[in-house]
């Protein structure tokens, strides 16, 4: 073939694969470049955004600490009956429903779209990505190593199957990002446990528990899987800016695939996740644990203690009625321990704890509610490390801990922080934001602790005691001094 015919010919190849390219890119940057537009237009504005308002919605990003959070401090704060259904696939609630003041889910910021905005506060917590992605794969292998109590894949299965059309409360299975997370690793556990069986004895000479392909599916294999680039990368951004695989919004798969293709975009979804950030209550760190906790206390705990104790009789009256029905009701329905947020559970604890919270809520202070915090974080960890050792215990010796972590290769580690560079930058902000509310609240408590030591020291109550009794004598003098002038005034008339 004449040599200018082949040129003319790899032109025209050339040409014909970059044209869709551009053509693709051109119609993405639309798609984002609106979606952002339009996202941005929809906030909030309010004079005061760390005023707790009548909904508080908890965005749970997966993996940073928020069933603790939920545990011990939310359960502390609101009833059973102020707790509204949580769903982590459709909505099942009513938002305008009076007593629903709580919604604490694995739903990303879409979910604001099905609920009152301008009167639903957001609290999240974010962490650091790296670490986030290795506690991801850690429990998506967690949780699939229980199953491993049984014979094969298909007898655990079906187990799965006999137990969901009887349960009334909600499972790990049935949480987004686990219903897909954990049945993949479950299929990944079974699989290499069945070779294993085929290969006879293995003697495993890697302590590297992230890559011990004998046992587990090792960590640079887990985050390439087009499912961890579709449900965990980038996945703090994506769920606060309301574009998960879950998400309410029409646009959401759409946008999701373009900033997946065309890295560049990514920015505008970036931008649009720190403004929902801005808009937040309360942004915690998972890293920063004992400063995030104060501080949530002391932001939110705080204020829905002042709300509680500020409510009218009336209001109250219709809250123990309901109770009441709730609790009649419950008395003919069998418990169910195996399921954290069953609606048994939340039935059948339904007026106690409403009766109880009220109570404690009349003596309830921040101080208290951080010591009941400590006590309830301990007990929660033990119960967490056990189950984990036991689960683990199946897949021995792949066994995960930090300092495992830290023997992971650097090029495993940075193509992490590649695959997650939004969540860099997001996380960055969010450091940045929380560094200024602490700062605040810190202002806030020094202010206060100020006032309080001049009413709680032994000094400053003597203190107050003087100048009061001095006040009180200057007054008397002033008082003696007018009826006398009083006095002499009408002798000089008569």
């Amino acid at each position: 073939m004449d040599p200018t015919l082949k040129l003319l010919v790899f032109l025209i190849l050339v040409l014909a694969n970059i044209c869709p390219i551009k053509s693709d890119f051109r119609h993405c940057e639309k798609v984002v470049k609106n979606w952002a537009f339009s996202s941005l237009q929809e906030r909030v504005k309010e004079d005061n955004e760390h005023t707790l308002r009548d909904l508080l919605f908890f965005l749970h990003v997966p993996r940073t600490g928020g069933r603790t959070y939920f545990h011990c401090f939310l359960k502390r704060l609101y009833s059973n009956a102020q707790e509204c259904p949580r769903s982590y696939d459709k909505l099942r609630f009513d938002p305008s429903k009076q007593e629903c003041r709580l919604l604490a889910t694995h739903d990303d910021y879409s979910m604001m779209s099905k609920l009152p905005r301008e009167k639903t506060s957001v609290v999240t917590i974010l962490r650091n990505p790296v670490d986030r992605i290795f506690s991801t794969y850690e429990f998506s292998i967690e949780v699939a190593a229980r199953f491993l109590v049984h014979p094969n894949l298909t007898s655990a299965t079906k187990m799965v199957g006999r137990l969901r059309p009887g349960a009334t409360g909600v499972s790990t299975l049935d949480i987004w990002p686990w219903k897909y997370l954990v049945p993949w690793m479950r299929e990944d556990l079974f699989a290499r446990r069945d070779a294993r069986k085929l290969m006879g004895s293995i003697d495993i000479k890697r302590n590297d528990p992230y890559n011990m392909e004998e046992m587990v599916m090792p960590l640079q294999e887990y985050i390439n899987d087009p499912r961890a680039h579709e449900l965990i990368h980038n996945g703090e951004t994506f769920q606060v800016a309301g574009l998960t695989n879950n998400s309410y919004f029409v646009e959401s798969h759409e946008v999701r695939r373009c900033v997946q293709k065309h890295k560049i975009l990514g920015e505008h979804v970036l931008e649009v996740a720190k403004k929902r950030l801005d808009d937040m209550l309360y942004v915690g760190l998972t890293e920063d644990h004992r400063e995030s906790a104060t501080m949530f206390a002391n932001v939110v705990g705080a204020q829905v203690i002042s709300q509680a104790l500020t409510e009218n009789s009336s209001m109250e009256g219709a809250g123990n009625s309901k109770s009441e029905q709730g609790s009649s009701r419950s008395e003919s329905e069998p418990d169910n321990d195996d399921h954290q947020d069953s609606n048994a559970d939340h039935n059948a604890d339904e007026t106690g704890s409403t009766e109880d919270l009220k109570e404690k809520k009349e003596t309830m202070s921040v101080g208290k509610l951080m010591e009941a915090y400590e006590g309830c974080i301990s007990s929660l960890r033990k119960t967490q490390s056990r189950r984990r050792k036991a689960s683990l215990k199946r897949i021995s010796p792949a066994n995960f801990s930090k300092e495992d972590r830290s023997r992971v290769s650097e090029v495993v580690t940075e193509q992490i922080r590649s695959l997650n560079h939004l969540d860099l930058e997001l996380y960055k902000y969010a450091q940045e934001i929380f560094a200024k509310q602490h700062k605040h609240v810190v202002e806030k408590l020094s202010s206060t602790d100020d006032m309080e030591s001049m009413f709680n020291n032994p000094g400053g109550i003597t203190m107050w005691k003087f100048l009061w009794l001095a006040m009180c004598i200057v007054f008397l003098a002033l008082v003696f001094l007018f009826v006398n002038a009083r006095r002499r005034m009408s002798k000089v008339k008569i």
